[in-house]
């Protein structure tokens, strides 16, 4: 698993994750099983350690239950996609969710 480009915003996050597994020759299209060593598993892990972190720090924090992800199936696609997260800082002022808005 790698972490391509990505931003952490004041309310959310976005990255872009590369599975890489070149030993992997079939892929199984949505069947239900064993929920480790998959995208869910990742999530999972990634927010159950930074909430940790956070009660440990008497950090005021929670997350929101779900998160939304996307296959990207082409050059073009990752490139729309790669410079949306490069931009979504820049036009935070903007947001509907900012709350600190001017």
């Amino acid at each position: 698993m790698e972490l391509d480009e990505f931003v952490i915003m004041p309310n959310h996050i976005h990255g872009i994750l590369f599975i890489n597994k070149p030993e992997k020759e079939n892929w199984n299209f949505n069947k239900f099983g064993s929920q480790s060593q998959n995208l869910a598993s990742v999530i999972r892990g990634f927010k159950a350690s930074v909430k940790k972190h956070a009660t440990m720090n008497n950090i005021d924090f929670a997350w929101q239950a779900k998160y939304h992800d996307r296959v990207i199936r082409d050059e073009r696609e990752y490139i729309n996609i790669k410079s949306y997260i490069q931009m979504n800082l820049q036009n935070w002022q903007q947001d509907t969710d900012n709350i600190y808005q001017p």
